[in-house]
Formats: C-alpha cells, structure tokens, sequence
C-alpha cells in the first residue's frame, strides 16, 4: 500500500566452515568474513558451522560497533555452530536440536557430534521514520541440516527428512506471534528434493532466489561450486555447474508483506584476497518489508498445492528409514546375546575348571582372558547399538505417524 512505512532488511547467510585444527586457513577467513561484515553493514548476518567459540568471540569483539546484538546456539559436543549477529534488539532466543541427527560410530562425517540444530532468535525492527508497527516482531533463525555425503546411496535421507519435518514444525509453532520469518542455512537439499519442498509447502515459506526481482552471483544460485578452491570437486562430478544447499527463506504471517528486491552470491575469491570466505558461497538477500492493511493469516500449504503428494512421498522416505532402523537393531541385539552368550560359555568353563573337573589339564588364563574382555567389549558396544536405534526407530516412528495425521487432514480439507 503507497504512504505506508517501510523497511529494507538486509540479510547475510554463510556456513562458514570455522573448524578448529580442521579446516583450511580458519582464522585467516574467519578475520575476513568479520571485516566483510562491518565494512558492508548488514541488519541480519546468520552464520553456520562457527565451531569454535573462541572464533565467535573475535567476531563479537570485532563486531560490535555495527551488530550490537549476537548470540551464539550451543548444543552437541562440539557445538551447534550457529550463531547470528543483529543490528536490531535481540528480545530472546530458543534452541532446538533435531531427534535424529547421523549416527555417533560415523566419525568420518562427525554431524551426530555438533548436534544440528536451529536457533531461533526474536527481534524487534524499526524503520527510518520509527517503528514499523505496533509489533514488528521477527524470528530469524539460522539452522544446518545433516549432510547428504553419497547422493547415490544417500543412506541419511531418511533423518534429514524428520530434521525437515521438525524444522517445519518448529517454524509453524513459533511464528505465531511473529510478523515476519527469515529463515536461513545450509539446508543441505537441492531445491527440488522433497526435504525442501516439504518444508516450503508446510510452513509457506518462499524461497528469496526463486522470487528476487534482481539476481547476482553464481549460475543458477549455486552455493557450493567447483572453483571453489576448498570445494571436493569429486562430489560435484555430477553436476558441473555445482549445487544450491543454502538459502534465505521468508514468509509474512500478519499484516505485512514481504519483497525480495534482490539476492547475491558470492563467487569465489573475497575481493583483493586469493582465497574465499568458505568452502560455500555466501548469500545475500535485500528483503523490501511493508505494513498492509489488513492481517494476513498463516495459511497451510500456500507454497505447495501439491502438500499432500509431498508428505506421502516423505513419509515413505521415513518409512524406508525405519525398516532399515529395525534390521540395524535386530542385528545389534543379535550380536549382543551372542556376546552374552559366549560370557556365559566362558564362566561355566571357569566354574568346572576351579571344580576340578578338568583335573590334570592346565587351564589357558591368558586366552580366557583374552576372549571374556573380547566378548564383554562385543557386548557393551552390541548393546549401545541397540539402544541407539531402539530410539531411532521410535523417533522415525513417531514421525512417521504425524505425518500420516497431517496428510490425513490435508485429504480432508475442502
């Protein structure tokens, strides 16, 4: 509506690849995301895989002339690694870590350790002439979705799917009393998966490179791209342009729209430096937000026509996950009463030989020994496995069964 106040949000999203002792001239790029931020003055910076405190703090200090507001998400063993910095009053913040998240004896991929999460944290805006409305409250949450590793075999499918399906859930539950969303990460699906498009359908969410008036960077948005000088080019082989895993999503939920004026990427080297700023291009939204004049309502499945399709598609992922998750803990039980078994083997021969029946024979201590601590090790680590997916397979279950709900309330509806 012409007259009515305006205001121009400026967003910055980049995982950031800050691994400690890990990843390639961490503190070198980490010094020049910080002097890229203060120089161009973002209102939103969302940063990923921040994994060291110790970086967040330099950022912090380095930061806080023009983003006097940050908080960094801590979660996992080594940490969330998200955090975000604001220009605008942080009001509160709220952690949630995913149910299913990879699995801890992974340790080549090591996402069970940092506990992917989203962090959410409300935000009170105001324009140049004042506050925007009575409430201009926004939640921008910055979150990272386990690794697809092998898009072949992708043998996580079915957990980044319950993390899409809670991420939906989440957003839909704490953007009720918020005027506008901005949701950005590395969401690790491609645009066209049904991760993606199930989040998109269920929280109405739209997608800042899809509706920007203006675009600049990489072809077709791409975010991880094979002149990236960190990049495994071998994972991108079958897609030689690269692939776009990290996006700005946004979405109005009461009497305000929403605009994205233009989107960047960035491509490759950092101006006057010979390396980039991470392994994945940064993403830089402008987002025009206006008062209307009447309220407009959270509607489900604005961005999706199809929801229904997408949530059976999903829930046959999930339950193709949980079939696997039965079968890894039957043999992880298995093993454990083999293990168990094999102990009680071992102390029944123990017990004859200290009776005396085998009278005569030496009794072989150190391979006794040697084979109990074996099995006993068997036993712990069957039994663990077990357990870890015995709650696997009640987490797939569960969302298995919400979403058979929801899609029977989607065929339902009118």
């Amino acid at each position: 509506m012409e007259g009515e106040p305006t205001l121009q949000l400026r967003v910055f999203d980049l995982n950031c690849w800050a691994i400690r002792y890990l990843s390639k001239r961490r503190q070198e790029r980490v010094q020049l995301i910080g002097d890229t931020l203060r120089r161009e003055g973002f209102d939103l910076v969302l940063l990923q895989e921040v994994w060291s405190e110790r970086d967040y703090s330099d950022l912090k200090v380095k930061l806080g002339g023009c983003y006097p507001f940050s908080h960094y998400f801590r979660s996992g063993v080594i940490g969330s690694g998200l955090c975000v910095f604001s220009r605008f009053p942080i009001l509160d913040t709220l952690l949630y870590q995913y149910s299913l998240n990879g699995y801890p004896y992974m340790l080549q991929h090591g996402d069970w350790f940092c506990g992917k999460s989203v962090g959410l944290s409300r935000s009170r805006a105001s324009a140049g002439m004042g506050v925007l409305a009575s409430r201009p409250l926004f939640p921008p949450s910055s979150c990272q979705l386990h690794a697809e590793y092998c898009r072949e075999k992708d043998a996580y499918l079915p957990h980044r799917l319950v993390q899409a399906w809670e991420l939906a859930q989440f957003i839909r539950h704490t953007s009720k009393a918020a005027d506008v969303v901005v949701l950005g990460g590395d969401l690790n699906m491609h645009p066209e998966d049904v991760g993606i498009r199930l989040l998109r359908g269920w929280t109405g969410l739209r997608d800042a490179f899809a509706e920007a008036t203006r675009f600049e960077g990489c072809e077709d948005g791409c975010t991880l791209v094979p002149n990236n000088c960190f990049t495994v080019n071998s994972e991108l082989l079958p897609f030689p342009l690269g692939i776009r895993i990290d996006y700005i999503l946004y979405k109005a939920v009461s009497s305000f729209t929403v605009k994205c004026e233009e989107l960047k990427t960035t491509t490759g080297t950092a101006p006057g430096m010979d390396i980039p700023f991470s392994d994945h291009e940064a993403v830089m939204a402008t987002l025009r937000i206006r008062r209307q004049g009447q309220a407009a309502g959270d509607t489900l499945a604005t961005a999706e026509p199809t929801l229904a399709d997408v949530v059976t598609e999903a829930r046959t992922e999930v339950g193709v996950g949980l079939r696997a998750a039965r079968r890894q803990r039957y043999s992880a039980g298995r093993m454990a009463v083999l293990a168990l078994l094999l102990l009680l083997l071992q102390a029944a021969a123990v017990l004859g030989a200290l009776a005396g029946l085998a009278a005569g024979q030496p009794f072989p201590k150190l391979s006794f020994s040697l084979l109990a601590f074996l099995a006993l090790g068997v036993l712990l680590l069957a039994t663990g496995l077990h357990l870890f997916h015995t709650m696997e397979v009640k987490m797939l279950q569960g969302t298995e069964e919400q979403m058979r709900m929801a899609l029977r309330a989607l065929q339902e509806r009118p």
